[in-house]
């Protein structure tokens, strides 16, 4: 169990890994024998981790917990935590941290392949240290991995605020289900959903959720809050778009600033859509997410380019 807890922020829970990216001609890829492509790259990352990193980054006090395995993948996910700052606590992981193959296309649309041989059903956070850290904590998001389901009751008991995000649930597979009820904050993506409104309002109907976006990539997001449906238009990235790879985990970071410091849903959807445009700027095989000064500035010309109308 971590000592010494301080205040937290944001808890994040799950989604450390590592992802190999690899740069394709075109997706979807049309069979071949062989393909030549650029440098094949390696690298710690993956939603629990860019969360953590997009949160941290903005200010927020933030932990990371999940299982990880005493391995290369894993001394890399480590090395990441401790080279940008944020506390980890690790649970071991006997069949290897987990990782993931990532095809990604010259207009920066992305392809994930999951290595599913990494967990187990009785792989779990343990309940008395997630319970000791969400005690700790003003927010916990918690990342789609199957630990994280086990954990969801001790977060409810402990009274810390949870978001999740679905990503691109179709709105019918049963697994996300329990996420998607037990959140205050649901984030996913239109990707997979036939009719995107009315699974943002069956979300909010049957579960919990005091706001729910859905990421619409280059169209923007739309919020359901307080009962109403608003579109939130995409930000204009700051530089060429060149991968897709972290825009949801940026989007969801950028909201839970915008929420932790008391800003109403929309106001949040702002700061979600602009650090979702920022993560669309950086390869995939970087880490780089927008910091606290570069959010506040851009919302601020932002709020200049529509002061006559809501954004």
């Amino acid at each position: 169990m971590p000592a010494d807890l301080d205040d937290i922020d944001v808890l994040v829970l799950g989604g450390a890994g590592v992802d190999t990216t690899v740069y394709v001609p075109e997706l979807p890829l049309p069979l071949a024998d062989s393909y030549m492509v650029p440098a094949i790259d390696m690298r710690a990352g993956q939603t629990g981790d860019f969360v953590a990193m997009g949160v941290h980054a903005l200010g927020l006090r933030t932990h990371h917990i999940d299982l990880i395995g005493d391995d290369h993948p894993g001394d890399l996910v480590r090395a990441l935590h401790r080279d940008r700052g944020i506390a980890l606590t690790e649970v071991p992981l006997s069949a290897g941290t987990k990782r993931a193959v990532n095809l990604v296309s010259p207009d920066g649309r992305r392809l994930s392949l999951y290595d599913n041989t990494r967990s187990h059903e009785a792989d779990r956070l343990p309940p008395a240290t997630v319970a000791a850290l969400a005690g700790a904590s003003r927010h916990a998001h918690v990342s789609l991995t199957p630990p994280c389901a086990h954990a969801l009751p001790t977060l409810r008991a402990a009274g810390v605020s949870v978001s999740t995000d679905l990503h691109d649930w179709d709105g019918h597979e049963p697994y996300h289900e329990a996420f998607a009820h037990e959140a205050d904050v649901v984030f996913l993506s239109t990707a997979a959903l036939a009719d995107p409104e009315r699974t943002m309002r069956r979300i909010a109907a049957r579960g919990r959720a005091e706001a729910v976006v859905a990421t619409a990539e280059a169209e923007g997001a739309y919020l359901l809050a307080d009962g109403e449906l608003t579109h939130v238009p995409a930000a204009a990235p700051p530089a060429p778009v060149v991968d897709s790879n972290g825009a949801g985990d940026a989007f969801a970071s950028g909201y839970l600033f915008g929420l932790l410091s008391g800003e109403p849903p929309l106001r949040c959807a702002l700061y979600g859509s602009l650090a979702g445009a920022h993560a669309c700027t950086v390869p995939a095989t970087g880490t780089d997410v927008i910091r606290r000064d570069q959010l506040l500035a851009r919302a601020a010309e932002a709020d200049g380019l529509t002061a006559d109308r809501p954004v």
